[in-house]
């Protein structure tokens, strides 16, 4: 699977709001499928299911077999991915800009107080 194929399983998962709260739950602490599916009363267990192996193909969640529990734990390195290739460079860019306008600040002020 390429890249681009796989930043689009990525985006399919998260577009959803239930995934997204699925993931939200995941990113405190692993949890068993049931403990998932009591946190989505209106859902029932084969939809959940679904949500799950959506984010499964997506790299989001690793499931875990521990006897006869399923403990699901959440992979944010896709979303790492994403945010190194979008986000990263803007917030560089940004961090840069802040730097060079404390760096313009304090040069000013070091001229003011030379010139009184």
């Amino acid at each position: 699977m390429s890249n681009e194929d796989q930043i689009d399983l990525i985006f399919k998962a998260l577009a959803n709001p239930v995934r997204r709260a699925i993931c939200d739950e995941l990113k405190l602490r692993p949890l068993t499928t049931k403990q998932i599916c009591m946190g989505f009363p209106d859902l029932d267990r084969t939809t959940v299911m679904q949500h799950l192996k959506v984010l499964e193909s997506a790299g989001l969640l690793i499931p875990v077999r521990k006897g006869r529990e399923r403990f699901n734990y959440l992979d944010a390195m896709p979303i790492e991915r994403i945010h190194q290739r979008w986000i990263g460079p803007h917030a560089a860019a940004a961090t840069s800009a802040l730097a060079r306008l404390k760096r313009d600040l304090e040069e000013g002020a070091k001229d003011k107080l030379s010139a009184s």
